[in-house]
């Protein structure tokens, strides 16, 4: 079954999920982005996380431009100059809540199989002003040595993180009655394994550094509260009712350990991306009556979900945002 592209989000008639991963032959940092004569900066090492490779991103927000220039929220300021990691963000709603957040003034390492699309968002980033940072990483999220050494290596260069947004995750057509095994293993080691692995290393990153503030956020789907008549997407859904299972777990097991920490579910329904094309490669007519039929989310929108929980004051606990377009029927 062919591999489903990165960062995508829509239900195949409604909603899936974003991907990040790839080879781990090229874990680690990306070049800049061909062309960007603002960057200048030595050859980077394989674990020199945000030292040369980091773009940095100076202005104030009377600077900042495009959607979220105008919304700088009083509740975001505690955030300013800490770390947000963000999977999947080469593409769709990674890419836009990277963006939202280096706009908001934090330093974010974005990561995914193949990083030309950050470090290209990275360099525009940079050109508007943003006073943030946006750092391109190198990982497959389907190995756990990728996401192991990510962790380390923001650790050793930045101390560590404030903020994990799991936002990657993939689908694939395999159905209960006639799927491949393989496609069932990837998208439970993406959507599932790789969520919790990144959850447990950013919350020992807060433990070890007494970070009581932080928050973790799974970007999961409508398709973990309900199953649609789709059988390509019952195994993906699976998955997605995992993810809420788990935020909920998680915030019980933070209020056990006495600890402030904070875990958000937010979960989108039809989000125009490029994922339908790639879910249905091989009917693109298919693919575009998915998003024809009435006026879909846009990356951007989920973006601001995550704004808005994070800017929301330490004492409020938001446990789960479920977002539609207002004309879809489930």
């Amino acid at each position: 079954m062919r591999p489903i592209a990165e960062e995508r989000r829509v239900e195949p008639g409604a909603e899936a999920g974003q991907s990040g991963g790839g080879s781990r032959r090229d874990s680690g940092w990306g070049k800049s982005a061909a062309g960007s004569s603002a960057v200048t900066r030595e050859r980077p090492g394989p674990c020199d996380l945000g030292r040369s490779s980091a773009i940095q991103v100076p202005g104030s927000p009377n600077e900042v431009g495009g959607w979220l220039g105008t919304l700088a929220r009083a509740g975001m300021e505690r955030w300013r100059d800490r770390l947000a990691l963000v999977t999947g963000a080469s593409g769709g709603i990674g890419a836009a809540v990277a963006r939202a957040l280096v706009q908001q003034g934090l330093k974010v390492v974005g990561c995914a199989r193949t990083v030309g699309n950050i470090e290209e968002l990275a360099a525009e980033c940079k050109s508007a002003g943003y006073p943030g940072t946006l750092i391109p990483y190198r990982c497959d999220l389907s190995n756990e040595e990728d996401i192991l050494s990510m962790f380390s290596a923001v650790r050793s260069q930045h101390s560590g993180v404030d903020i994990c947004i799991n936002n990657a995750g993939l689908a694939r057509p395999d159905t209960l009655l006639s799927g491949s095994t393989s496609g069932w293993k990837d998208m439970f080691n993406v959507n599932v394994l790789a969520l919790s692995i990144c959850t447990r290393e950013a919350y020992q990153s807060m433990k070890e550094r007494k970070v009581d503030d932080g928050h973790i956020i799974n970007i999961s789907s409508m398709s973990g509260h309900r199953v649609l008549p789709l059988s390509e997407t019952h195994f993906y859904s699976a998955t997605k009712f995992a993810v809420t299972a788990l935020t909920e777990g998680l915030r019980q097991e933070l209020r056990e350990a006495q600890s402030h920490i904070r875990a958000t579910c937010i979960s989108p329904g039809v989000v125009e991306t490029q994922f339908a094309f790639k879910l249905h490669d091989k009917d693109p007519e298919k693919a575009a009556a998915t998003y024809e039929h009435m006026k879909c989310l846009k990356p951007e929108d989920v973006a601001e979900a995550v704004i808005y929980v994070l800017s929301t004051p330490p004492h409020v606990q938001i446990g789960d945002i479920q977002m539609r377009p207002t004309e879809q029927v489930t």
